[in-house]
């Protein structure tokens, strides 16, 4: 039987988003179309991999009346979850797609200073658990040291589980000296932490291959948003080009690669199709509005011919 994906989400965010005609200043904004979801990496991934069919458990942080309704959102997506309270409120995201434009703000506050005692509950409790993959996902709030990920892929590793990343800066660096199984850093995430310019193909790739030798990570995939995705493991280069769609928002996509990768691993298939599996739910998710996730409908239509691209 396959043990449910654990994911942890140390920033979470209650996500509000909505529709305006023009966004503008001083004037009153009237908004229609408005949601809330429970939002942060680690929570969308678990609602991806629910919506794909798979286990998820999600362990986040979250406080304040802010973290109440984070619960109440996370239990209404049908999320197996556990909160590890804080004494600083969660988080308020917002998402505002302007129809005269045809752009989306994306209003999102750097979140809570968190306790040690708060962050190290939360490893802790992972610990508990039992699971095949961990996947770490969002940005490190205020008081977690930059080494969290990395303590997170000490633990994991004694366990004999798989960790799955994706995160940015310092925290990206320590965990891959550490060492993890799946890296999913954007382009200028993995530019950044490379420290050169990677807008041509070749320099990417050859970033890529190199991260991969060094044996920092076993699969490194690197999002490109519409320019596709890039895979690199100890095998070589693959590449996916996004599907060609008419995208409403980008919130979640990069969560819901991850979701999709990692659920395609850990039922048995092959790199290649997860990877394709990847990219197809990232696509699906861009055609969602706000922030609103991927169909599993969608991910399936698009992944058929995302494998095909790979092997032709």
């Amino acid at each position: 039987m396959t043990k449910r994906i654990v994911t942890l989400t140390l920033n979470p965010a209650v996500d509000a988003s909505c529709a305006a005609y023009k966004v503008k200043p001083v004037h009153k904004i009237r908004t229609s179309n408005e949601r809330m979801d429970p939002g942060g990496g680690g929570i969308n991934v678990a609602r991806v991999i629910n919506e794909l069919g798979g286990q998820s458990f999600a362990v986040y942080l979250a406080g304040g009346r802010s973290g109440d309704v984070l619960d109440e959102l996370v239990t209404d997506a049908g999320v197996m979850a556990h909160r590890v309270h804080t004494r600083e409120n969660t988080r308020v995201s917002h998402v505002v797609y302007e129809h005269s434009s045809g752009q989306e703000f994306r209003f999102t506050p750097e979140g809570p200073t968190v306790q040690a005692a708060e962050w190290k509950a939360a490893l802790d409790f992972i610990e508990l658990l039992d699971f095949d993959y961990v996947i770490a996902s969002g940005s490190i709030p205020r008081g977690v040291p930059e080494d969290v990920y990395a303590r997170l892929s000490v633990m994991t590793k004694r366990r004999g589980a798989r960790m799955v990343l994706d995160t940015s800066g310092p925290a990206l660096a320590a965990a891959l000296d550490e060492g993890v199984y799946l890296a999913k850093p954007s382009r200028g995430e993995f530019a950044a932490l490379m420290g050169r310019d990677l807008e041509d193909p070749q320099a990417l790739e050859a970033a890529a291959l190199e991260m991969v030798a060094a044996g920092n990570v076993d699969i490194l995939a690197v999002t490109l948003g519409h320019d596709g995705a890039l895979l690199a493991t100890r095998d070589g280069i693959s590449a996916l080009q996004t599907p060609k769609v008419t995208a409403k928002s980008a919130v979640g996509a990069g969560d819901s690669f991850v979701a999709g990768i990692t659920y395609g691993l850990s039922t048995g298939e092959s790199i290649q199709r997860a990877f394709a599996l990847g990219v197809a739910a990232g696509t699906a998710t861009v055609l969602t509005s706000g922030t609103e996730l991927c169909h599993k409908s969608d991910v399936m239509h698009f992944w058929g011919p995302l494998v095909q691209q790979l092997q032709s």
